[in-house]
């Protein structure tokens, strides 16, 4: 009588593979683009709203969000007002605030920093010792002690004042150390 050469592997210990792992072939989808025969790994909605997904490769996905505008079909003003209002409801990611996600460019400063650092007339690589040079500055030529009467200087003031405490906040929680 003749005995198999093959053992299986799933007698016995030690296990020498993974539990739940089978010896059945592995199921690939592949990507939905005619004519593509690489995995389809990336999910994209085939309409708004709709649960039903293709499945592209890495190649075909860029391609298919290239020319996807979130805004499309609003006015300035509509797209500005959807995206404060969306911002607004994003508090669930205010704790990513204090590993400095989730910024434009490399990720180390947020939006509203970027906008802070425009509003001091800074490069978005400045360091805190240039914001605090541009704040005193801008707040001396802006001061209403030293501009009274004049609306514009006020209002520029306040932006200052408003950019600075933001860029100050930031760079505490980037400061901060546990004890």
């Amino acid at each position: 009588m003749a005995r198999s050469t093959t053992r299986s592997n799933d007698w016995g210990f030690p296990r020498w593979r993974g539990y739940g792992s089978g010896r059945e072939a592995t199921t690939v989808r592949l990507c939905d683009r005619h004519g593509c025969d690489k995995p389809g790994d990336c999910p994209a909605p085939k309409s708004p709203n709709s649960p039903d997904r293709w499945y592209f490769c890495i190649d075909h996905a860029a391609e298919y969000n290239r020319g996807w505008n979130y805004f499309e079909g609003l006015s300035a003003e509509e797209a500005a007002a959807r995206e404060a209002s969306e911002s607004r409801t994003a508090s669930g990611y205010a704790h990513a605030n204090h590993y400095a996600w989730g910024g434009p460019g490399d990720g180390s400063r947020s939006r509203d920093e970027m906008h802070a650092l425009d509003a001091l007339g800074l490069e978005s690589d400045a360091d805190f010792e240039a914001v605090k040079g541009a704040w005193r500055r801008l707040a001396k030529e802006n001061h209403p002690d030293v501009r009274p009467g004049d609306a514009d200087a006020a209002v520029r003031f306040q932006a200052v004042q408003a950019a600075y405490e933001v860029l100050k906040a930031a760079e505490d929680g980037r400061t901060w150390r546990p004890r």
